[in-house]
């Protein structure tokens, strides 16, 4: 039931913009529902790279973001190859770009009390 909660929860709320990730060269918007699903869970890991590797107060929530992916239908191992790697890198390097601002997005969206999906980001 978490898990449907938590996937309708990232469905509704990431058809906008995440607000700590557009930039212009991110990959184009996909075309199909999978295709969507497999981006967000793509943005989402990029995201977690970001945070793992830039943001010294916080740190990824790994069995929140593997419930999401699972609840989004993607296997969470599937984001470590092929192309979907690229786009995690991808949306990681665009986060990159100004770290202090996306990280206060990461922990206002996807903190302890975040607006999007809480719990992604904890403390450290």
């Amino acid at each position: 039931m978490k898990q449907i909660v938590l996937a309708s929860l990232l469905l509704g709320t990431l058809t906008a913009p995440l607000a700590a990730q557009p930039a212009p060269d991110a990959p184009p918007p996909p075309d199909t529902k999978e295709e969507r699903q497999k981006n967000t869970a793509a943005k989402l890991a990029g995201l977690l790279q970001f945070v793992s590797a830039s943001c010294p107060e916080s740190k990824p929530n790994y069995e929140t973001f593997k419930t999401v992916v699972r609840g989004l239908g993607i296997e969470p191992d599937a984001l470590a190859g092929g192309e979907l790697i690229l786009r995690v890198k991808a949306y990681a390097d665009v986060y990159g770009k100004d770290v202090p601002a996306n990280c206060a997005k990461a922990v206002a969206n996807f903190g302890e009390t975040g607006t999007i999906i809480p719990g992604l980001v904890v403390k450290k």
